[in-house]
């Protein structure tokens, strides 16, 4: 049986943004370092939480009450990465920020835990013309799927815009580790595709049902009125917004 594996010179020069560090972003994290990526920066503003510890594998009880982002850090460094690879920003990817970090890296992992920062991330990656990989999870189900630089299909061909009221996340409706630990490898799968030249993967997304152990493939359509990667309103309301500094998120 042959085996696949990425040579290191490969990605040496290739820098990829995690943003949270949680169920998705820790075992993503932990993948990009390990297959060599020379420079992976963690983006969350949030602490170890001892009832999280099932899903966040780069943590143990230890950590419990310190940042995400020294924890993960260090658990890294221990794993093989190094100091100057592994870079932390502390705080949430936030409307004055989200362009310059993701117009510094080659590829963003977004596994945040709320559709705020996730359009933000599909926005400021449309708009500074870089590769997203987005991914979720719920309960005994995930997605993960790859947008390639300017789209099209992009997040909003799926979802238009930041749902009406209250959503349920992790928190309030579960999710299973093993749920998350695959969907977060899968996350750096089709980031490390992306990094050493395969593009195949983008324009479809990927769904995962944990009780049936089924992945499935689904191309995803890109609409011609999306109003960010068809007739671009979004883009252009976004980009002055961050000009004129009124953005929120």
């Amino acid at each position: 049986m042959s085996t696949f594996r990425v040579e290191p010179q490969l990605l040496a020069d290739k820098s990829a943004l995690v943003v949270g560090v949680g169920g998705l972003g820790c075992p993503a994290a932990l993948a990009l370092v390990r297959a060599g990526v020379g420079r992976v920066v963690l983006c969350d503003d949030d602490r170890v939480e001892a009832a999280n510890l099932h899903r966040q594998i780069l943590f143990d009880e230890r950590d419990v009450g310190r940042p995400k982002l020294d924890a993960a850090f260090d658990t890294l460094r221990a794993r093989g990465g190094t100091e100057a690879g592994i870079l932390r920003v502390h705080g949430r990817l936030l409307p004055d920020t989200a362009r310059a970090l993701v117009r510094d890296v080659d590829v963003v992992l977004e596994g945040s835990d709320n559709f705020a920062t996730k359009f933000l991330a599909a926005d400021a990656c449309q708009l500074e013309q870089r590769a997203v990989v987005h991914g979720a999870a719920i309960r005994w189900h995930g997605t993960a799927w790859l947008v390639p630089p300017g789209g099209a299909p992009c997040y909003r061909c799926l979802f238009e815009d930041v749902p009406a009221g209250a959503q349920q996340g992790c928190s309030e409706a579960g999710v299973m580790g093993p749920v998350v630990g695959f969907l977060g490898a899968l996350m750096a799968d089709l980031a490390l595709r992306w990094l050493t030249g395969d593009a195949s993967a983008a324009g479809s997304i990927l769904s995962y049902d944990g009780k049936r152990d089924r992945l499935r493939t689904t191309a995803v359509p890109a609409r011609r009125d999306c109003p960010l990667c068809g007739q671009r309103r979004i883009a252009e309301l976004i980009e002055s917004a961050y000009v004129s500094g009124i953005c929120t998120a």
